[in-house]
C-alpha cells in the first residue's frame, strides 16, 4: 500500500485540503472534534468529486449505448472468425474505429475517482498511525482521532485488534458492528444499482454475451466490496457508501428520463410521454423533443415500443415532426368545422329506420301526411268464376301492384269474410 500511496501522493494534498475546508464549515455547526463534522466533510468531498465527474458519466452512458448497439455486429464477427483470434481482434478494433466507440469509456468514472479514493485512504491511514499528511497538522490530526461515527473512530478497521481500537478511544464491538453494517449497506447498494441496470435498462430484443457479463458483475461486485471492505477504515467506508448511493440515484434519474432503446424502462417512459403529449397537445420539455426527434429519425428501424408511441400519437390526431415537435395531423384538422369544433358534433348522426308494424308492412308502408287512399268496396258475394277467368279489363288500375305489395297475405283465392249481421 505504501507503493500505491506514493504513486498517488500528488493528490493527497488537494484531498486533505478539501476535507479541512469542509471540516472548518461543519466544525462551527457540530463542533470540531465530532464525527458529524469529519463524516460530513468526507461526504461533501464525495459529492464534489461526483459533480466534477458528471461529464465523464454522460460519456460513459453514450459509450454503453454505442456498445449495446454494436453487440449484433460483434457477435457476427465472433462467429465468423471463431477459429482465428487474431483476425477477430483486428475486426473488432476496425469496428470500434469506424463507429467511434471505446470499450474503456464505460469505466471512466471508476478510473477517474480511483486517485481520490487512494488519496483518502492514505490520509485516513495517516490519522490511524498518527502521521500528518498534506495540510493536516498536529491539531487537526488530534481532532480527527477523537472523531467517532456511531462509536467507531474514522481511522478504525474491522480487523483492528483491541489495542489499536482502544488507542483510538473505542471498543472492538462498536467498530465491528458499525463496519459490518456499512459493508452490508455498501454491497447491497452496489447489487441494487447493477440489478436495476440489468432488469430495466437493457435492450431485451438482443441477447448477447455482454448481457451475461453484466449479469455476472451484478454478483461479483458486491462480493468484492464485502471482501475488501473489512480492510477499509470507517472513513473510507463512508466515502464508498456515499459514492454507491450517489451512483444509484444518478442511474435512477437516467433510467427514468433517458432509458436505453428497447428496454423495459423505455416502454414505461414512452407510455408516460404519450399521455403527457396527448393531454397537452405538444412536447413541452426539451428532453422530450430530443427523444421524439431520435424516434422519428429512425424511420422503419424503430423498435416495438417506439412504433407503439407513434401509433398512439396518430390515434390522438397528432403527428411527430423531424425536429421533435408534435403538431396536429392533417387528417384530424380536415374533419373540423370552421369554428374549430369537431365535425362529428356538427354533422347529424345516421339514424336507423323505425320498425314498421304488421299492418304497415301489409299495406305497403306508412301513409304520408295528408295522403288519402281511395277506399275500395269489398264484395261479399262469392264469385262463381275463377279469378283467372275474369277479363283483364275489369281489374282496377293499380290492383296488381297493390296485390304484390301485400306480401303478408296467402296466395290464391281468398275466402270472403261472412257478412256482419245487422
Amino acid at each position: 500500500m505504501d507503493t500505491i500511496a506514493s504513486l498517488f501522493s500528488f493528490i493527497t494534498t488537494p484531498v486533505s485540503w478539501v476535507i479541512v475546508q469542509f471540516h472548518t464549515v461543519y466544525g462551527k455547526i457540530f463542533g470540531p472534534d465530532t464525527g458529524w463534522a469529519w463524516g460530513l466533510s468526507i461526504v461533501s468531498l464525495v459529492i464534489l468529486i461526483r459533480i466534477c465527474l458528471i461529464p465523464l458519466f454522460v460519456k460513459q452512458i453514450k459509450s454503453t449505448r454505442a456498445m449495446q448497439t454494436l453487440q449484433p455486429e460483434m457477435k457476427k464477427i465472433q462467429e465468423r472468425y471463431k477459429n482465428d483470434k487474431q483476425r477477430q481482434s483486428e475486426e473488432m478494433m476496425k469496428l470500434y474505429k469506424e463507429t467511434g466507440t471505446n470499450p474503456l469509456s464505460s469505466c471512466l468514472p471508476i478510473l477517474a475517482q480511483s486517485p481520490f479514493f487512494f488519496a483518502l485512504y492514505h490520509v485516513l491511514n495517516g490519522i490511524a498511525t498518527g502521521d500528518t499528511i498534506g495540510v493536516i497538522n498536529e491539531s487537526l490530526l488530534a481532532s480527527a482521532r477523537k472523531a467517532h461515527i456511531f462509536g467507531a473512530p474514522l481511522a478504525a478497521k474491522f480487523k483492528d485488534g483491541s489495542a489499536t481500537v482502544q488507542a483510538l478511544g473505542a471498543t472492538v464491538t462498536d467498530v465491528r458492528v458499525v463496519t459490518a453494517v456499512m459493508i452490508i449497506l455498501m454491497s447491497a447498494s452496489q447489487f441494487y444499482t447493477q440489478r436495476q441496470l440489468m432488469t430495466k435498462n437493457v435492450d431485451t430484443t438482443v441477447k448477447t454475451p455482454f448481457m451475461q457479463q453484466q449479469k455476472m458483475l451484478m454478483y461479483v461486485f458486491p462480493v468484492m466490496f464485502a471482501v475488501f471492505g473489512i480492510n477499509f477504515p470507517v472513513g473510507v467506508l463512508v466515502y464508498w457508501l456515499t459514492t454507491n448511493v450517489w451512483t444509484m440515484g444518478q442511474q435512477m434519474y437516467v433510467i427514468h428520463n433517458n432509458p436505453t432503446p428497447g428496454s423495459k424502462a423505455q416502454a414505461a417512459y414512452l407510455e408516460r410521454l404519450t399521455k403527457h403529449v396527448t393531454n397537452h397537445g405538444k412536447a413541452r420539455k426539451r428532453s422530450e423533443r430530443t427523444i421524439i426527434k431520435a424516434i422519428v429519425a429512425k424511420g422503419r428501424d424503430r423498435n416495438e415500443f417506439e412504433r407503439k408511441f407513434i401509433n398512439g400519437l396518430n390515434k390522438a390526431g397528432l403527428a411527430a415532426q423531424a425536429d421533435g415537435t408534435v403538431i396536429q395531423s392533417e387528417s384530424q384538422a380536415a374533419v373540423q368545422t370552421e369554428d374549430g369544433s369537431p365535425a362529428s358534433a356538427a354533422t347529424p348522426k345516421r339514424q336507423q329506420p323505425k320498425r314498421q308494424s304488421k299492418s304497415q308492412r301489409q299495406s305497403g308502408g306508412p301513409k304520408a301526411a295528408g295522403e288519402t287512399e281511395a277506399s275500395e268496396p269489398t264484395s261479399l258475394v262469392k264469385s262463381d268464376e275463377p279469378e283467372d277467368a275474369k277479363p283483364a279489363a275489369k281489374k282496377q288500375p293499380g290492383s296488381a301492384s297493390r296485390s304484390k305489395a301485400q306480401s303478408g297475405q296467402r296466395k290464391g283465392p281468398q275466402r270472403p269474410k261472412s257478412p256482419s249481421k245487422k
